[in-house]
């Protein structure tokens, strides 16, 4: 028996690969997908965070640091295909609300971040998130699904510029230069995805992403070779490592803060965890994750290992999506996610050659998959399909999922009232409800 069969053996004991259905080298595909689709946050959360005063080499090494982690937790421990890593919403919140709106000085902002995770961690062992889950009515379970594949498709289009902010009066979004080499890559690339999906080719998506890279690389200017290795610096002076202040950020001024990210990190992280696992075909008979609770945990306590490390709250990907769709089914693939970005601390130059263009039909591809939630909606029943419709327009209308899943809460309750339907529902949707309409009226949503 070689090495390499003994190895694919212990792996597929250890992940259960045959038994969901997968194989070792499909996971790896999933695991490199899921990479090249999430690689571009250490470029942009680094110099998002850059402009407010953070050190943009420690917050690289951070950010890779909190995905690596977070990821390998997921992986080794949850075993579920789903990458971590600093969200992109809430580094904004944290560098031009907290530091640059507020005045909120780098250590508080940290110490912020840290509460934030431990506040959040806590929720997730007294089975707050989920609590949350089991009284999710499926209408809004699935039009959070439909939503956040269109949010997806939103965010890859607008990346290369195929749909841009509108100059004039009307709609808020318009058609972009078709004429542009992104624009045709990324229209051409998500056909090509298509068909070679429908051919059932493995690795379809790698591929493309790859292959799209390679011809940015040969016509693009703005894609250059950087060289593969770059020492990062870790000296002292420069390093976040344990610069936050707690005990300052344990003030009547901050605590506002603390509470407005761990109710969205509450609401926003957990509909996306199972929207994933949903696209992956994770969930059991009842709706539920399968490790589920170990998936919550590792994605809260990721948001510690953020504040300790000097970035920002993490998240479970919606890129993760990518993997999934790519075949992943067990923490294998997330593994070699965590592994990926662990070189990465190493290996940054390698993120300036794959260019947003060659991730975009990638993610294009698996919102237009995510969107298939909406056959499994119960059209019978009209006031759970319609509020699950609702939750899923303003998800993509506001950009924002915890605005979308507010929004379908409140109208499944009104609806149910209104109706007279009132007996349908139970204590934990009606919470849920006043809980998120408190959180808006009282002006405290990110």
């Amino acid at each position: 028996m070689s090495v390499t069969t003994r190895l694919a053996e212990r792996l597929d004991g250890f992940f259960q690969v045959v038994q969901r259905g997968s194989t070792v080298q499909r996971e790896v595909v999933a695991g490199l997908t899921t990479f090249f689709a999430m690689v571009y946050s250490v470029v942009v959360i680094p110099g998002m965070l850059a402009e407010v005063g953070f050190n943009q080499d420690a917050v690289f090494i951070s950010t890779c640091l909190v995905a690596a982690i977070g990821t390998l937790l997921m992986g080794l421990w949850a075993n579920l295909p789903m990458a971590i890593g600093s969200a992109i919403s809430l580094a904004a919140f944290t560098a031009y609300s907290m530091v640059l709106g507020q005045s909120v000085s780098i250590p508080v902002a940290l110490g912020a971040i840290f509460l934030m995770g431990v506040i959040f961690t806590g929720i997730t062992a007294l089975g707050v998130r989920q609590w949350i889950l089991n009284n999710l009515p499926q209408g809004i379970a699935h039009g959070t699904g439909v939503g956040i594949g269109l949010f997806l498709l939103l965010i890859a289009a607008d990346s290369v510029g195929l749909i841009i902010k509108n100059p004039h009066a009307g709609l808020p979004v318009a058609f972009g230069d078709f004429t542009s080499i992104p624009v045709l890559l990324t229209v051409g690339g998500l056909a090509t995805i298509f068909g070679l999906e429908s051919r059932r080719l493995p690795g379809a998506i790698l591929l493309v992403i790859l292959g799209i890279s390679a011809v940015g690389f040969v016509f693009d200017p703005a894609v250059e070779y950087r060289g593969l290795f770059a020492v990062p610096s870790f000296s002292a002076e420069d390093s976040l490592i344990g610069a936050l202040d707690i005990m300052s950020a344990i003030d009547p001024v901050i605590l506002p803060i603390v509470f407005a990210l761990v109710l969205t990190a509450v609401f926003d992280a957990t509909a996306t965890i199972r929207a994933v696992a949903a696209q992956a075909d994770l969930l059991d008979d009842k709706g539920r994750i399968e490790n589920g609770n170990k998936a919550l945990t590792a994605d809260s306590v990721s948001s510690i290992v953020a504040g300790l490390s000097g970035g920002t709250p993490a998240a479970v990907y919606i890129e993760s999506a990518a993997g999934t769709a790519a075949g992943g089914k067990t923490g294998l693939t997330a593994v070699v996610v965590g592994v990926l970005f662990l070189l990465m601390i190493f290996l940054s130059p390698i993120s300036y050659l794959v260019p947003p263009y060659a991730t975009a039909p990638a993610l294009m591809y698996v919102g237009l998959l995510m969107m298939s939630n909406v056959a499994k909606m119960d059209f019978s029943d009209k006031v759970d399909a319609l509020s699950g419709l609702t939750c899923a327009v303003f998800i993509v209308g506001t950009s924002n999922i915890v605005t979308g899943i507010m929004l379908g809460f409140t109208t499944l309750v009104a609806g149910r009232l209104v109706s007279g339907q009132y007996r349908r529902l139970n204590v934990g949707v009606v919470v849920t409800a006043l809980v998120l309409l408190g959180f808006y009226l009282g002006g405290w949503a990110i």
